[in-house]
């Protein structure tokens, strides 16, 4: 009898107390999700390539600066299910925490995955009619796995297509560069929207046209009853978090005063009842940006990977908007029922449901592409590295232990005395006795810029590129964060002030041996995803095979 039959197995005889929910779930029961108004819109994001279910863990530590800490994106564990109501070791539980991880993990099963997700759309569309449903993809859905990167993205297009994507935006998509973006747009059959993406002077001018516009920035959708605005939004930032080249014509920004314009534009014209933002901001920026812009009736956002049991209710100068965020990996899908009805918004529903793959029976024809899209590659994805002696992840906002590994393997592989690595929040979890597989790795580091570097830094330039990053985090203006969470060292520790002015928040830096790092002396450092400089250095995965092919067995 292995683990989770075991511990399934004492759940009968009411002997394992801290889980309060089967995997006896009724399908029926779980996603039951009453029908409300005339409009539903299905949303997900940031799913970051994965078509096969995952374990990913939700962060125990999740800070940032000033009043924010006190939100409920920033809350974790139990003080999280207090907030929303949430019952200790159910499978809710499970899903929007971190709590007793491997325990729940091993009886609740992975989660996400395209086919069941599949199913779910299916049964939700089924129940509510075709023609008053909208499946929406926030972003992040092109890049984070190895035949993501191998197909520069278009295993997840014709995932999608099958799913049945009506309109999304963007913000890893676009690290494919601006020409396979656009070759990819042609075979998307959905819409993909974004009302801050325009034409640099120069290449405006180069162009000789006055449209700025590089994507459709809104499209406007008939129900049956009702008119509904769709605006897209990418992520702002863009050029800064991510090689500049990759979209030299393009300039990004938040662009308020245009995304203000729009609104305007439609309730001038009538063209709408209900206006809905599709943005990749981030939740602290959609909640300042719902407090200045007038007219949104709800902002579907995505990026920072916050899964929010419930909306937020932002006043504003134009009357309230409700922002919400839907978590990751493919581990919810947003139900939101809106009433519309003369003209206006007069009610609505929101659900975000937890994505079990072992409630939902994996949809046929979806699984079907799945297992074509990777049987070219299954025998490299499948190949055996090492065996996690511990649980892997990423997610947390100073350190995860599978960021660890990679550290490790720079410092090893590179000999270097202090690695660095990027505080990405996209990556799987793996179990303790999991066999590592190089699909694993490349879960954590499939990007279009995965070179290493190895040169020599100040103690000097560590401390500002450290506070850099820390700014980006931690500005108690939330315009000026860019998502993430801090960059990972290895080799060395410092401490961390997030409420502390700019260039005061990192300190206390010390080597791994305990001695101070000294300003002016220089050090070896390795990292990888240089934003600034094209490097040259074997790619991290590489880096990572090499390092945990040469650890001890058992």
């Amino acid at each position: 009898m292995n683990r989770r039959n075991f511990l399934q197995f004492l759940y009968g005889l009411g002997l394992a107390p801290k889980f309060v929910a089967g995997s006896s779930v009724k399908l029926d029961e779980f996603y039951h999700t009453p029908a409300f108004g005339n409009v539903s819109l299905l949303h997900f994001t940031d799913c970051h390539a994965q078509l096969l279910p995952v374990y990913y863990r939700e962060p125990s530590v999740n800070l940032n600066a000033g009043h924010q800490n006190g939100l409920p994106a920033h809350q974790v564990g139990q003080q999280f299910l207090n907030f929303f109501g949430i019952q200790h070791g159910s499978r809710e539980a499970y899903a929007f925490t971190h709590l007793d991880f491997v325990e729940a993990a091993t009886v609740y099963g992975k989660m996400g995955g395209f086919a069941h997700l599949a199913t779910l759309v299916k049964q939700i569309r089924q129940m509510r009619g075709h023609e008053n449903t909208l499946l929406l993809d926030g972003g992040d859905s092109w890049q984070g796995s190895a035949t993501a990167l191998w197909t520069k993205g278009q295993d997840m297009i014709a995932a999608c297509n099958l799913l049945g994507v009506d309109m999304m935006t963007g913000h890893w998509e676009f690290t494919y560069g601006s020409d396979q973006v656009i070759k990819n747009m042609q075979l998307f059959n959905g819409e993909f929207l974004a009302q801050n993406i325009t034409l640099t002077d120069e290449a405006q001018f180069a162009a000789e046209t006055d449209n700025t516009a590089v994507f459709k920035p809104y499209s406007i959708k008939a129900f049956k009853h009702a008119n509904v605005a769709f605006i897209g939004q990418a992520f702002p930032y863009t050029p800064i978090a991510h090689p500049r080249w990759f979209t030299p014509a393009w300039q990004f920004g938040i662009q308020e005063q245009a995304l203000q314009k729009i609104i305007a534009e439609i309730k001038q014209n009538k063209q709408a009842d209900v206006i809905v933002l599709l943005s990749h901001n981030g939740l602290e920026v959609d909640l300042k940006l719902a407090s200045r812009v007038s007219g949104l009736d709800v902002i579907l956002g995505g990026h920072t990977h916050d899964a929010m049991p419930r909306p937020f209710a932002i006043n504003n100068a134009g009357g309230r908007t409700w922002v919400t965020n839907a978590g990751s990996h493919g581990k919810f899908l947003a139900v939101l029922d809106l009433d519309i009805a003369k003209g206006r918004l007069r009610d609505l529903r929101y659900r975000l449901l937890p994505v079990f793959s072992n409630l939902l029976a994996p949809d046929i024809d979806m699984q079907a592409l799945i297992n074509s899209i990777r049987a070219p590659y299954i025998a490299k994805l499948q190949q055996p590295l090492a065996v996690a002696d511990k649980l892997l992840y990423r997610r947390d906002t100073y350190q995860g232990t599978f960021d660890k590994v990679i550290l490790e393997a720079l410092l090893t592989v590179n000999d270097a005395q202090i690695a660095l690595s990027p505080g990405f929040r996209w990556g799987t979890a793996l179990l303790p006795g999991h066999t590592i597989r190089y699909e694993d790795v490349m879960n954590l580091t499939a990007t279009t810029y995965p070179e290493t570097y190895v040169r020599s830094m100040s103690g000097n330039a560590l401390k500002n590129s450290l506070e850099d990053v820390a700014d980006n985090l931690f500005n108690r203006d939330p315009y000026y964060r860019q998502g993430g969470d801090m960059v990972r060292a290895g080799g060395m520790q410092f401490s961390c002030n997030p409420q502390a002015a700019f260039g005061e928040r990192i300190s206390h830096m010390r080597l791994a041996n305990g001695q101070p790092v000294a300003a002016n002396k220089r050090y070896k450092v390795s990292g990888w995803a240089s934003v600034s400089a094209i490097e040259t250095g074997a790619p991290v995965d590489d880096v990572v095979v090499q390092y945990l092919k040469s650890q001890p067995s058992g």
